[in-house]
């Protein structure tokens, strides 16, 4: 998955390169002062894959009977793959001079993961480790706020950078759960785009990179686990840090 990042990214460097190389002459431009307004709203949709981290504790102590007999377990936990999602929102955007700007991106982000739970120490007939699986519904409430630097625009087209944070609120969880994650997160971002003037609004693909600023994982939701025989995975995990990448169209 490492390799398809770091492709994307290049794919998308390389075609603004492109756009900026093959823009040698001056053409019409649509829309010539929509830039000078000092504030402007917005949409966008776009499309990300998200992914999570997580430190297992290794070997752990269970308790099995009530007198306090305790054996040991390994298991091991992972998101076996990086799952896609969706999210819709809208922004306001405030001119701060002739380069920067700051945004606001209030949306809703939609997505499931798949964790996969391995028990090194209860084995099949074969010798493999059980496995136990788990699908994590998520939906958020985010916040985006965005310092912008755009290069100067060249006829229809203006690259630009971003980087800013993103508070989020999670609306899933179940306590039926084996792990479950807190009411909140908050992501730094890193991304790249470019702006496209069309005649009647202009377009803005962007391509976004997040990453957890804290432990994810709700640590104390193994306490209130119904479901005693996933005790020990409900403990296996102690951090999880979420990230994603993320594929936006913006219309302005």
């Amino acid at each position: 998955m490492k390799k398809k990042i770091v492709y994307i990214f290049t794919l998308v460097c390389a075609c603004l390169f492109i756009v900026e190389a093959k823009a040698q002459e001056r053409t019409v431009e649509n829309r010539p002062y929509t830039d000078l307004r000092p504030f402007h709203f917005g949409v966008l949709v776009g499309s990300h894959f998200q992914d999570m981290e997580f430190v297992n504790v290794g070997p752990q102590m269970i308790a099995v009977d009530e007198d306090g007999t305790t054996v040991e377990k390994v298991i091991s936990c992972d998101q076996d793959r990086w799952d896609a999602g969706f999210h819709v929102g809208v922004l306001g955007e405030l001119r701060l001079g002739t380069y920067f700007a700051f945004r606001i991106a209030p949306a809703m982000y939609f997505g499931t993961k798949h964790l996969l739970f391995q028990n090194f120490t209860d084995l099949m007939e074969d010798g493999s480790p059980i496995v136990e699986r788990q699908e994590m519904k998520t939906a958020y409430i985010s916040t985006a706020l965005d310092l912008i630097y755009s290069a100067k625009r060249f006829n229809n087209h203006r690259p630009y950078i971003v980087a800013g944070v993103n508070p989020m609120l999670n609306l899933s969880g179940k306590d039926e759960d084996i792990l479950k994650l807190k009411r909140y997160d908050c992501y730094l971002e890193l991304g790249v785009g470019c702006d496209f003037y069309l005649p009647f609004f202009k377009l803005r693909p962007e391509l976004k990179f997040g990453y957890s600023l804290i432990n994810s994982l709700d640590t104390k939701h193994a306490d209130i686990i119904k479901d005693k025989n996933m005790l020990a995975y409900a403990r296996s995990v102690s951090k999880a840090q979420t990230k994603f990448i993320a594929l936006t169209f913006h219309f302005e």
